[in-house]
């Protein structure tokens, strides 16, 4: 069967998930992080994409964006996957593909899974064991919406302000949510959404998509949609 065409509609949030060839390490030091970001931060403004949350693992990323149009996408994925290709294959002596195939993403509804897909993100360094607490990872977002540092490469989704009516009470309430965590049936969601490239919502949100696409974009004749999550975390 032919693999459909990756799904990317302007204007909605995609859920993002690249990773090693064989789970290997893409991350190997501050360098190498401090690189990729500055090279999504340059493409991202380029291909007009706005970057609402990000988690750099050291064998995989995820990000959560927002396409001005319905290329800007899969042209700054492409501009940062090849940049940095080539200097991580330099810089450790080493040649031939990085990445697992190309990136896997897809759309998810905003009103259901934005905020749960952004405590996703940051929870990912705690679900590994390598820090105890979210805010102990530098390489992902979450520091920026706790008010602990100012990351130019983010751009908040307007959901955001719902939190709260101040920056403080913003920064306060996304903390909490984040510490409320989110489910295994929730991360299970989001997970397979994104590798699977069906979008994560409601039928409104489906039948929606489908007036603006001509990709196929549910499994088959039933359509079943993904339960409805519970409470973000």
């Amino acid at each position: 069967m032919a693999r459909l065409p990756r799904l990317t509609v302007p204007g909605y949030p995609h859920h993002l998930i690249q990773r090693g060839n064989n789970r290997q390490t893409i991350f190997s030091g501050v360098p190498d992080f401090e690189l990729f970001l500055a090279l999504l931060q340059e493409n991202a403004q380029k291909f007009g994409v706005a970057i609402h949350a990000y988690v750099l693992m050291t064998n995989h990323f995820h990000l959560l964006a927002t396409p001005a149009t319905a290329d800007g996408l899969p042209l700054m994925m492409q501009a940062v996957g090849r940049r940095y290709v080539r200097y991580f294959n330099d810089a450790q002596g080493r040649s031939g593909t990085l990445w697992e195939g190309r990136y896997r993403s897809t759309l998810i509804e905003t009103d259901r899974y934005l905020l749960a897909c952004m405590a996703y993100l940051d929870l990912n360094p705690v679900r590994a064991g390598m820090v105890s607490r979210p805010e102990d990872y530098v390489w992902s977002s979450y520091r920026h919406y706790i008010g602990r540092c100012e990351d130019k490469l983010v751009s908040a989704h307007p959901l955001t302000w719902s939190l709260g009516n101040t920056p403080f009470a913003r920064e306060a309430a996304y903390a909490e949510l984040v510490s409320a965590g989110v489910t295994a049936d929730q991360q299970g969601q989001l997970t397979r959404a994104a590798l699977s490239g069906w979008p994560l919502g409601g039928p409104d949100f489906v039948a929606e998509l489908k007036k603006l696409t001509d990709r196929r974009i549910d499994k088959g004749r039933a359509g079943r949609p993904f339960s409805r999550m519970g409470d973000s975390g």
